[in-house]
């Protein structure tokens, strides 16, 4: 019963919220300034983010000018329809220094708490930005948490080591494209149905670049498509993926795969029954380590019939709740230019 109530007066305080701004949307503010140097509405983007409506009835545009933004974000679940635009990727730099196992106020951080930004409002997109966690190789630290449905990245850069980039939420879809990511182990990880199209994607230590954890009877899980793979020259051996869960799937089609690629491709992660659950597949990559005569049994080279399939519309196939613009969220994928408001004034 008590849940019962804490649920109603939730339900009750969101439909409020929604009414105010039904009966005067105007008096809300939906385009936000961030500049250290004051020139915009806020000096941090987290005091951005604070004041922003949640479940806005207009899209919400956030400008950040180019600085190191040493902060810890979250974009909480009512935060939807954000989109943060950075002034240029090298130049706007959110960064933050925690890891699994670094004590705080609370404890120790573990994994999911040590990220820098974490984004659970569906419908967001990043442009021009940088994500950094600058702990070192200290273990799991993320840059990145990321468990929103429709979630767009575009031109960013992803920079840590171990766990840079959790793709959480397993019925959730997020799109990466023209991103640069680098990390040691299991760098790009999680549930989700996820694209990572024409990325630069960098593995600085002989290990792992994926650990998917797709849930059982998902068709997609991860799909790589035209990215250009590159490692580290201290790297003699690494391997494309492991399955964190026992239904991992991992696609890497028209790929760059360079010469340090393990002939086999792929690990099971030292559990043979992973093997019978697990879909790994290529698809017309290239490169020095693109021959596939010695990849492990167990992984599949698609026909053209079944490359067929990896379009985006089938990927990111269900629902499109685009409240605010037509078409599917991986079809606004324009550049958007970087028109600096200066200080836009509002609530």
């Amino acid at each position: 019963m008590k849940r019962f109530c804490t649920i109603m007066m939730l339900l009750f305080i969101a439909v409020a919220a929604l009414q105010a701004q039904t009966a005067n949307p105007q008096q809300y503010k939906y385009i936000f300034a961030v500049a250290q140097d004051g020139s915009g509405d806020y000096n941090t983007i987290g005091e951005a983010i604070k004041a922003m409506r949640g479940y806005p009835l207009a899209p919400i545009t956030l400008y950040i000018k180019n600085g190191v933004y040493k902060e810890k974000l979250e974009i909480l679940a009512n935060n939807t329809d954000i989109t943060m635009i950075g002034e240029s990727v090298e130049g706007t730099i959110i960064t933050f220094d925690d890891y699994s196992g670094k004590p705080y106020e609370k404890g120790k951080h573990g994994t999911f708490s040590s990220y820098t930004v974490k984004v659970s409002g569906n419908r967001f997109t990043a442009q021009n930005i940088t994500f950094e966690n600058s702990s070192g190789r200290v273990g799991q630290a993320l840059a990145l948490y990321v468990d929103a449905d429709q979630a767009l990245f575009i031109n960013c850069r992803f920079l840590g080591n171990q766990d840079t980039i959790f793709t959480g939420g397993e019925l959730c879809r997020q799109y990466f494209l023209k991103c640069d990511i680098e990390g040691t182990t299991d760098f790009i990880f999680g549930p989700a149905t996820a694209v990572f199209d024409s990325c630069n994607i960098r593995i600085k230590v002989n290990s792992y670049i994926t650990a998917a954890s797709t849930t059982a009877g998902k068709q997609f899980g991860y799909v790589f498509r035209y990215c250009n793979i590159t490692a580290d020259s201290s790297v003699t051996k690494f391997y494309l993926g492991r399955p964190w869960r026992a239904h991992a799937k991992t696609v890497f089609m028209y790929c760059q795969l360079p010469a340090q690629l393990a002939p086999v491709g792929w690990h099971n992660w030292d559990n043979p029954a992973n093997e019978q659950t697990t879909f790994y597949a290529e698809y017309k990559n290239s490169g020095p380590g693109a021959a596939t005569a010695q990849r492990v049994p167990w992984a599949k080279q698609l026909s053209k019939k079944q490359a067929r399939q990896y379009s985006l519309e089938n990927i990111f196939s269900g629902p499109q709740i685009g409240r605010f613009s037509a078409g599917s969220f991986f079809e606004n994928t324009q550049s958007i230019p970087f028109v600096w408001p200066g200080k836009t004034g509002g609530k």
